[in-house]
């Protein structure tokens, strides 16, 4: 049996992990909550409930956060971890390279009483430069002098892979300068007119913190602005249309195509003078937003650029500041009771600053390598199991099917963390100097990005930490990346029951593998080149069982008059679905062709489906779930697997799901791809 080691139940360990508000959770001998589960809940009615309904009748979300479950509580748990890295640091700083920078960035942060008394005055260069702009042009240079810095304008550049030639890289500009998403502005359910007052309560405190008179007028003019650039933007089913949101452009052709903007004098003050083409992520608005700079009062777009400002710096400024930003995204926005405790929020920002060279300690400290090893191994079934349903395909043409085998063996796998750590030698870090640290690690990342310009792709670096609790797929680069704190317990553990690492870890790897074959990766070949490679026939089948999804998805409705958005959740939907059945095909070839044990009653089978929706355990705040279901790609996490166990017919099967039960789809409405 290859993938996991598999220990006989008396000499399995038992894993158990503290959870905020309700005890510790015993994930038993081989990986399964059994305390957990609520027998008073049919499976065949709802797996999630069945598998999750006691522990949520328990679990308490702490003040402090907007959801509690599985990935939070190893969230905190990397908390304490990483505090106490920062805090060993702090006595090795003449030692390691980077352990100074790690203790002074964190120092900077938890000395209240410096920041007390410096108050506004490390923001008041940026508040007087704002102050004397004189002419909507100045207005707009000063907003392309803001691209390295951590405030927000209604542009954003960017430096990122071409996505039709994967080996260079490619400037780009796309829409960004709202507080919140562009439906909380233009909605008028009362969750949405509820978000708008709170925003402008913010905004008008920030100013009156600032010192600025008639802040409340003042407020709501920024508002209107936020609001019109709103109208304008494409919404986020627009902005997954890939091929819809590349627009190369060479930078001679922009004024002509884009008039309204000082191109060469805006391209050099974002850094970018450089490139020699820019993608415009959105034309349209682009085009719009010139207007409306053209016709917005000057002194509004000030305000506008005073506020994003404070927003931006208050985390690092007095309590009355960081208060202020709390009550709208912590309480207003996520619906949280209490801020996160200040220490927390320190390691927050030397995670988001240092993220690298803390991960460095983390993986030395917590991440074995027979740990990395078995996970590979894992993930190296799964690839093989995805490359024999390939075969078995009846839909797919033969050519279709040699470039989709060509595509999985060129995946690239990163696990537990990257095999080339970043340098931080260029960036400043200064105990006494909170909002200059802020400022120049925004710098430091951002001038990263815009010195690749002319360079080679690099194809080893990490979009995420190994600290981070999650994964991703990179089109791209065509690699699927596991940091080493999702490679834990309980979503995998080498001592656990095949089963339960199968349907948990799994199924987040076959998940990461299928994103390669969703709406958005399926146009992306091998080498990470945005290329159409399917035969018109394959496509229209992909483009049929894709939209069952969408039908599917918009059935589930987490918030009382606020459904699933299926056509957003598409390439997550795919993903989950395609990802469960690939693990269970997965798990099958690792029992050899061998019956799985029975432990506690259950088949193989039925605990990979419990592990599976144990997985996605979560309770969330009303405010967060209605922030997700606007913003966010992902279904939340209580439907994922009802949505994806329902089209499987091993579950149906292990539990004899049948007509009448509430998760039973008709079989000619199921959903399969590599099935």
């Amino acid at each position: 049996m290859q993938g996991c080691k598999w220990l006989p139940a008396a000499l399995a360990l038992s894993v158990s992990l503290a959870w905020a508000g309700d005890g510790a959770v015993d994930y038993g001998r081989y990986g399964i909550d059994f305390k957990g589960i609520d027998h008073s809940v049919r499976i065949q009615d709802n797996i999630s409930l069945y598998a999750n309904g006691a522990w949520l009748k328990r679990a308490v979300i702490p003040p402090e956060r907007s959801s509690t479950g599985v990935a939070e509580t190893l969230f905190e748990q990397n908390q304490q971890r990483i505090r106490a890295i920062i805090e060993h640091a702090a006595g090795e700083a003449d030692a390691a390279p980077d352990a100074r920078k790690i203790a002074d960035l964190y120092r900077s942060f938890m000395d209240e009483t410096r920041i007390a008394r410096q108050g506004l005055a490390p923001l008041r260069p940026q508040l007087r430069a704002i102050a004397g702009l004189s002419t909507p042009a100045e207005a707009l240079r000063y907003m392309g002098r803001l691209q390295d810095q951590p405030v927000d304008t209604p542009f954003r550049f960017y430096v990122a892979a071409d996505a039709r030639d994967s080996s260079s890289y490619l400037a780009g500009v796309g829409q960004s300068g709202l507080s919140m998403e562009r439906d909380y502005y233009l909605e008028n359910a009362p969750a949405f007119v509820s978000a708008r007052k709170a925003y402008l309560a913010y905004l008008t405190r920030l100013l009156r913190l600032a010192g600025e008179p008639d802040a409340a007028r003042r407020a709501r003019a920024v508002l209107a602005f936020e609001t019109a650039i709103a109208r304008m933007q494409w919404s986020n089913v627009e902005n997954r249309d890939i091929q819809k949101t590349y627009n190369k452009t060479a930078t001679a052709d922009l004024p002509g195509k884009l008039p309204g903007y000082d191109w060469p004098a805006l391209l050099a003050d974002a850094g970018v003078a450089r490139a020699r083409q820019v993608n415009l992520d959105q034309p349209s608005y682009l085009a719009a937003l010139s207007r409306l700079l053209q016709a917005t009062p000057l002194a509004t777009q000030r305000d506008y650029l005073i506020g994003r400002t404070l927003d931006a710096y208050a985390p690092y400024l007095d309590s009355a500041f960081a208060k202020a930003r709390f009550e709208f995204y912590g309480k207003a926005l996520d619906g949280r009771r209490a801020d996160r405790p200040r220490w927390k929020r320190g390691v927050g920002l030397v995670n988001e600053g240092l993220g690298e060279a803390v991960g460095k300690l983390y993986v030395a400290k917590y991440f074995t390598a027979e740990s990395r090893a078995e996970a590979l191994k894992l993930v190296r079934n799964l690839l093989a199991a995805y490359d024999q349903s390939i075969d078995t395909l009846t839909w797919m043409s033969p050519q279709t099917k040699r470039e989709a085998h060509l595509k999985l063996s060129k995946y690239r796998l990163k696990i537990g963390y990257p095999d080339v750590w970043r340098d931080y030698g260029a960036l400043r870090i200064q105990a006494d100097d909170l909002i200059g640290n802020a400022r120049r690690i925004a710098e430091f990342n951002y001038r990263r990005q815009t010195g690749r310009l002319g360079q080679p792709v690099d194809r080893d670096e990490w979009e995420m930490t190994p600290q981070t609790v999650n994964a991703y797929y990179n089109p791209s680069n065509n690699e699927i990346v596991f940091p080493a704190a999702i490679l834990q317990a309980p979503y995998f553990d080498a001592r656990f029951d095949p089963a339960v690492n199968y349907g948990s870890i799994g199924a987040t790897i076959g998940h990461e593998i299928s994103h390669g074959f969703d709406d958005q990766g399926s146009q992306y070949d091998g080498d990470g080149n945005m290329r159409d490679w399917w035969s018109e026939s394959d496509k229209a089948h992909f483009k049929q069982q894709t939209q069952r999804l969408v039908a599917q998805y918009a059935r589930f409705e987490p918030v009382k008059g606020k459904r699933v958005n299926g056509e957003l959740t598409l390439g997550e939907n795919i993903a989950d679905n395609a990802g469960l059945e690939v693990a269970y095909k997965a798990y099958r070839l690792a029992l050899g062709g061998q019956p799985a044990p029975m432990l506690d009653g259950l088949s193989g089978d039925q605990r990979f489906f419990i592990a599976f929706a144990q997985s996605w355990r979560s309770k969330s705040r009303e405010a967060a779930t209605l922030n997700q279901l606007v913003s966010d790609p992902h279904t939340p996490d209580l439907w994922r697997p009802i949505g994806t166990a329902s089209n499987m017919e091993p579950f149906y099967q292990a539990f004899d799901v049948k007509p009448g039960d509430k998760m039973y789809l008709p079989p000619e409405q199921r959903f399969h791809l590599w099935w």
